[in-house]
């Protein structure tokens, strides 16, 4: 067992402590999570009013990508998606003509994460807006409000009070998915803190500093979203 001053040295934000570099880890994982979360509302969104609609097609194309992603684990679907797609991309160029890329780990972690993210986000919204009175649609559109206008001024505000509890979870939920990008050689908080303990052999250590980075992070978080929750349920019964 190190130390305390031995501890306060490996944690120390200049070399030789690896606190910095557990730092810069946290950092990309909210980098990483705040982009999947971005990628994953558009998705979601997208997805949970093309599951409303009247179209068939769509709506089975829809259904096949929640259920599928859904049903398999976060990890081979980050290894599959980021293997494979890059894969699909480079031989794509080459029947162009053009060179091969070489994807950026940033980009394909965020880019996999938020495909991932939209399925969930898919299922919350789609509850969410189902949850609206049919009567405030109903009188908005006997007002002549364009579909943009009816969405922005009526469904919008509506459904934010019924989707920020999942929404909530989805983006704790990505901050601890945000670790699996690992395995594709991306560094962030998980893998900053495997290459600090395996340096050290400090492992417990590191470890620890590494959960409470995380508790840090779902704290503030949990706070964000209660004064979000706060805003949103201005002039609502004040639930328990």
């Amino acid at each position: 067992m190190a130390s305390f001053e031995n501890m306060v040295q490996l944690l120390s934000p200049y070399p030789p402590g690896w606190g910095g570099t557990l730092l810069t880890g946290a950092l990309s994982t909210l980098a990483i999570s705040a982009g999947a979360y971005v990628i994953g509302i558009v998705i979601g969104m997208a997805g949970a009013l093309g599951k409303l609609s009247n179209n068939r097609p769509l709506g089975f194309i829809l259904n096949l990508y929640t259920t599928l992603i859904r049903s398999i684990p976060e990890l081979i679907l980050i290894v599959g998606l980021y293997y494979a797609g890059t894969d699909g991309l480079n031989r794509l160029l080459v029947m162009a003509g053009l060179p091969p890329l070489e994807v950026n780990g940033f980009v394909a972690a965020v880019a996999v994460l938020g495909f991932v993210q939209g399925a969930y986000m898919t299922e919350v919204l789609r509850g969410a807006i189902l949850a609206i009175p049919n009567g405030q649609v109903e009188a908005a559109r006997a007002f002549g409000m364009s579909p943009l206008l009816r969405f922005r001024r009526v469904v919008l505000p509506a459904l934010l009070p019924n989707a920020l509890p999942g929404l909530s979870n989805l983006w704790l939920a990505v901050t601890k998915d945000s670790a699996l990008v690992a395995v594709v050689g991306y560094q962030e908080l998980a893998l900053a803190t495997r290459l600090a303990g395996a340096s050290t052999k400090q492992y417990f250590l590191f470890f620890m500093a590494a959960a409470l980075l995380y508790l840090a992070i779902t704290l503030v978080s949990n706070g964000v979203f209660r004064l979000i929750e706060r805003r949103v349920r201005r002039g609502q019964p004040v639930l328990a």
